[in-house]
């Protein structure tokens, strides 16, 4: 178990791929749309919110699309399967208590939360959201698994 508080990050790494894993921290609906209609999924102060970056990327906007998910409870748009804009999603995002990594499914298309696209060097790993942190198995080898806090404030002038 990967203890972490209210306002860390998890960044799991491995070059030039990432996962920037985060606790939902309260309850709320999250609003799945897909091409045949909108479904809401319930989200737990435990559940897990996950961001991967398959072809890299910077790790802020992992981020940012987690704070958009849990604290301005931004839906999630599903493309259809053979969408060609699926590709060019650098980043993709799931919500729920576990969630799978998998490198053979089509970035963006899969409105299955327990289940992320991510890189071969990523793939097969379960995440599960706990009281106190995450657990992560089996962390893949030559892996960088590190702990952080993220601004949650912004100055605006």
């Amino acid at each position: 178990m990967i203890v972490l508080s209210d306002n860390e990050f998890l960044l799991v790494r491995t070059d030039p791929s990432f996962l920037v894993v985060a606790r939902a921290n309260t309850r709320f609906a999250l609003c799945i749309e897909t091409e045949s209609g909108e479904y809401c999924q319930g989200v737990d102060p435990t559940d897990l919110i996950v961001v991967s970056a398959p072809e890299g990327g910077n790790p802020q906007a992992g981020v940012m699309l987690i704070e958009l998910v849990r604290s301005h409870h931004t839906p999630l748009i599903v493309l259809p399967r053979n969408h060609l804009g699926s590709r060019r999603l650098r980043y993709v995002v799931s919500a729920g208590p576990v969630i799978t990594t998998d490198c053979s499914i089509r970035r963006g298309t899969h409105p299955e939360q327990h289940l992320i696209c991510a890189s071969e060097a990523l793939s097969g790993m379960t995440l599960e959201g706990g009281k106190e942190g995450v657990i992560i198995s089996p962390v893949p080898p030559g892996a960088v698994v590190t702990r952080f806090r993220s601004a949650t404030t912004l100055d605006f002038i």
